[in-house]
């Protein structure tokens, strides 16, 4: 027989557990554990949708299927989500609404997901502000269809909430870089006379400007893995370079990049791999590709053989800490042809040719919704020896540079084509020489360096002053 004060803790501990209080945790809630789950979508735009804005021909035929890959990293604190997706870019308005999308099938919020576009020409662009803008000044063409943007956004953030059923713990982060050769060359090149332009495009028919130098580029692919003891559960690769061969016919297709992924993915078939595009505005393979379609498989070829040596390098670590930092960063709107009213009078002139008509109501979009400049997170994962950071649109690699410069102490892996609304942010000796001016597509006033350093030292936690 009980006596009545063992009575009394027994009643009291059947309350509190009907309560929930002992209710057994998570592993995910346990300090020091954590799990992770992979995710995968297609998409693919169908037949005659318009790939790079309209820049493009539309698609006329699918090469191969494009694709978003993910992860969702879950402990203690809220689902962190990174999400690779094979379109050129996601911007403004559409940006939100990835963002949004997926924190609500991850249970988290948006500002803890991590959207990127590898920046494959073939492929669509995403603002549907933008969109609106064109139907409202009659424009005949389209930046995006709106329908199947939704539909993209939901399948993709049900793949994310379907992985969440099964996911794996993780135990490891592994950190491995190796060269890449004969892909990435800077767009600057300078002449047998000493005049430097920005000539040198991803696909460069001009054998002379081939011969010049590779300039300033990032040759270091860095691949950042999670385990599980033994067990490779991913691998994100990173490399500075715009992810195109030959494009421009209506060929949809993930380029070299996402073919090397594919490569990599047979190779190892149990490992999920995720490509990013790093900080590559100025990068391209142009120097070693002269836009024939032979090229494709060679340079696919090279950048598997980059994944598969910096993953024979990676080294593993026990994974004791999940940090996330995140730092409003607002770039200012650029003037000029670029204040609201020029862009109106660009919108509205049925003269001009649709694809500029297109250029300006991006740019309203972004002044419309982010009055006084674009507002943008720039994101940091801090795994300990490693940190992942996510800058916005096509920011040169001088940025990718500087992240590493900010924290030698650390294998950091920066990734750009976050929210793609600035379009090219140059470093200011780029902005000096007159690049936004050379190669357009650019939203961002000039000279934001100082800005963007800010920006990254405090997303790193970087100790430099």
């Amino acid at each position: 027989m009980h006596s009545p004060t063992s009575c009394r803790v027994l009643a009291i501990a059947l309350l509190v557990f009907a309560s929930g209080a002992w209710a057994p945790r998570s592993a995910a809630d346990q300090p020091g554990e954590f799990r992770l789950a992979t995710f995968q979508a297609d998409v693919t735009p169908r037949l005659g949708h318009p790939l790079l804005g309209s820049h493009l021909e539309p698609a006329r035929s699918i090469d191969d299927p494009l694709f978003a890959h993910g992860l969702v990293l879950l402990s203690a604190d809220k689902p962190l989500v990174l999400v690779a997706v094979d379109w050129c870019e996601i911007r403004n308005d559409a940006y939100a609404r990835w963002r949004d999308a997926l924190a609500t099938a991850a249970g988290t919020s948006s500002d803890r997901v991590l959207v990127t576009s590898v920046h494959q020409h073939d492929a669509p662009l995403a603002d549907l502000t933008a969109e609106r803008l064109l139907k409202e000044a009659q424009v005949d063409g389209q930046i995006i269809d709106r329908d199947f943007h939704e539909r993209t956004v939901q399948r993709v953030a049900a793949a994310l909430k379907q992985s969440l059923e099964h996911p794996r713990r993780v135990t490891h982060y592994g950190i491995g870089q190796a060269k890449v050769e004969r892909v990435a060359s800077n767009r600057r090149v300078v002449d047998s006379s000493g005049k430097s332009s920005f000539s040198r495009y991803s696909a460069t028919r001009d054998a002379a400007i081939r011969d010049l130098p590779e300039g300033l580029i990032d040759p270091w692919l860095k691949t950042i893995s999670f385990w599980d003891g033994d067990q490779p559960l991913v691998a994100i690769n990173a490399y500075a370079t715009h992810p195109m061969s030959y494009y421009g016919g209506g060929a949809v297709s993930s380029d070299f990049v996402g073919l090397a992924r594919a490569a990599r993915q047979g190779d190892l078939p149990g490992v999920h791999q995720i490509y990013v595009s790093g900080c590559s505005g100025d990068i391209t393979a142009g120097k070693y590709n002269d836009g024939s379609p032979e090229n494709r498989a060679r340079l696919t070829e090279r950048m598997r053989q980059g994944m598969a040596a910096a993953w024979s390098a990676t080294e593993r670590h026990p994974l004791e800490q999940i940090e996330f930092r995140s730092v409003p960063l607002v770039l200012p709107h650029r003037d000029g042809e670029q204040t609201e009213a020029a862009l109106q009078k660009q919108l509205a002139d049925p003269a001009r040719p649709m694809f500029n008509r297109a250029l300006a109501a991006m740019g309203l979009s972004s002044r419309r919704l982010h009055p006084s400049g674009h507002q943008i997170d720039v994101c940091a994962i801090d795994l300990g020896r490693a940190e992942i950071v996510l800058l916005p649109g096509e920011s040169l690699v001088g940025y990718q540079l500087l992240a590493q410069q900010l924290r030698p102490d650390r294998f950091v892996m920066a990734i750009g084509y976050g929210e793609c609304s600035p379009g090219y942010v140059p470093t200011d000796s780029a902005s000096r020489e007159g690049y936004a001016e050379s190669q357009g597509w650019c939203w961002v006033a000039p000279e934001v360096e100082s800005l963007m350093t800010a920006a990254l030292k405090q997303a790193l936690g970087s100790p430099s002053k």
